[in-house]
């Protein structure tokens, strides 16, 4: 088998450097050679027409094995200037995030939703839901607030009674005795 046919061979150590977006595949030269010939073409033709694909399948070894070199190289930089794949990803997300955003259906969709938030927030049902739920969020507030005044009272009573007071002594006797 020759060097342009061991290309395509999945086992091959050059499988991982070919790019995705090539569509040329090299033709095995045996099978080509098996292959009966366009009638009309003299053997001239035939054997000028072999001499040219194998020149091409060549060329073609060659321009990957370029590539991958290139892609080494590309690849080395890189990774000198710190450069890594998670940044390399987190380009293509935020590239593809902004094509989804300018996208016709992410707009329409956006439009749609908006429209829809337009309606819902101008029904009754959510105007009397939002007064009502305001309405009790200032209740809570007060109750609180009441609740807090009272402990804070309560505390500010507790602290002056002569117990505390006795009690605080005490404590202030044990920590710093005199």
């Amino acid at each position: 088998m020759d060097s342009a046919g061991q290309d395509i061979n999945l086992n091959s150590p050059n499988k991982g450097l070919l790019s995705d977006s090539m569509t040329d595949v090299p033709v095995d030269t045996a099978v080509a050679a098996q292959t009966p010939a366009v009638e009309g073409l003299t053997e001239a033709e035939e054997e000028e027409l072999r001499a040219e694909l194998a020149k091409v399948e060549e060329e073609i070894v060659t321009l990957r094995q370029v590539l991958a070199a290139k892609e080494r190289h590309c690849a080395e930089l890189k990774r000198k200037l710190g450069l890594s794949a998670l940044e390399g990803l987190k380009q293509n997300l935020s590239r593809s995030w902004h094509d989804v955003q300018v996208s016709n259906a992410y707009v329409k969709t956006s439009e749609k939703l908006g429209e829809w938030n337009e309606k819902v927030t101008q029904s009754d049902l959510y105007k009397k839901t939002q007064e009502t739920l305001s309405q009790a969020g200032q209740k809570t507030s007060a109750a609180l607030s009441t609740v807090g005044s009272a402990i804070s009272r309560k505390l500010g009573d507790m602290r002056n009674s002569a117990t505390f007071k006795s009690f605080e002594d005490r404590v202030g006797n044990i920590k710093f005795p005199q």
